[in-house]
């Protein structure tokens, strides 16, 4: 009789201590919305308790946790701006102006560190035979024989669509006349500031990785017909972080934005190539599927988004 009593107590303590022990694990969630919930999840690592922002979405009534994303990293080209913007406009400004800026701007420091990237870059081309690269004399052959060969060599790197360092930044150097002057503005899909206002709001951090400059970044988000988005961004990523397609450069971003793991930022991009790259450092990719945006290779694997609102 005393080990029949024993074993209900212990049945009613177990009865009892099922729906508390349940009830910890989530005892943080905070809402539900639709078919999805937040909550906090403490697990042991190490010695010590940490705790793990995760995802909850029902699949077939089954509840399935996944990352809780924390930062969202956007393309421009073909993502946040139609790829016409950049081609039938912000292209020829920077052609038909090269000159005129260099002209105008020769004697300044930050000129004469444009055109030092730009020797280092021509004088590599040169080596490997690039196509439309000619020489750019020394500063004793005078202002204009410099500038007309920097002018040839620039035309030909933004006919090829160079994403090279000393063309980016010269550009966005140009364009910042042309933003100034109200000569250009900054040209965004309808659906973008509405995403962008919703994730601030929602403190989800966004930055962008273009291979544009970072100035030239900030010089189409600060001037939009939308008026200036930059209050909704928290930087600004270019090729100096590194190029677009290799895997390294998003695990950089991926160190630089502050999360625990790739798997939290979602990079945004309408470039498979550059898709491929961030998934392989781990970040969670989506494809933006644009009006003019080149087609995706069969059986991509990524999930694609026509707009923003589908994020």
């Amino acid at each position: 009789m005393k080990e029949m009593n024993v074993f209900k107590a212990g049945c009613y303590q177990n009865f009892f201590n099922a729906p508390i022990k349940n009830y910890q694990l989530v005892a943080n969630w905070t809402s539900l919305d639709h078919d999805l919930v937040k909550y906090k999840r403490v697990f042991r690592h190490g010695g010590r308790c940490q705790n793990s922002t995760v995802m909850a979405e029902l699949q077939n009534d089954n509840l399935v946790s996944k990352p809780t994303r924390h930062c969202i990293v956007l393309d421009i080209e073909g993502t946040t701006t139609p790829i016409s913007f950049v081609t039938d406009v912000l292209f020829p400004y920077a052609r038909d102006n090269v000159q005129k800026h260099l002209m105008l701007t020769y004697g300044s420091q930050e000129t004469k560190d444009d055109i030092n990237l730009l020797r280092a870059q021509v004088l590599d081309d040169l080596e490997k035979g690039i196509r439309g690269s000619v020489p750019i004399p020394p500063d004793d052959a005078g202002k204009e024989a410099v500038i007309e060969s920097l002018v040839t060599n620039v035309r030909a790197m933004i006919a090829a669509d160079r994403k090279i360092t000393a063309l980016k930044q010269l550009q966005g150097h140009i364009w910042r006349t042309g933003f100034q002057s109200n000569e250009l503005q900054g040209v965004v899909y309808e659906d973008v500031p509405e995403a962008l206002k919703k994730w601030h709001a929602d403190g989800i951090k966004v930055y962008i990785y273009s291979s544009g400059s970072r100035e030239s970044q900030r010089l189409i988000f600060g001037n939009t017909t939308y008026g200036d988005l930059r209050k909704y961004l928290c930087g600004f990523f270019d090729t100096t972080t590194g190029n677009k397609k290799e895997p390294h450069s998003y695990f950089e971003i991926s160190q630089s934005v502050g999360v625990d793991e790739p798997s939290q930022v979602l990079f945004l991009t309408d470039v498979y190539q550059e898709a491929v790259a961030a998934k392989a450092a781990g970040l969670e990719v989506i494809i933006s599927v644009r009006p003019g945006n080149a087609a995706l290779p069969e059986n991509h694997g990524f999930r694609t988004v026509t707009s923003f609102a589908e994020v």
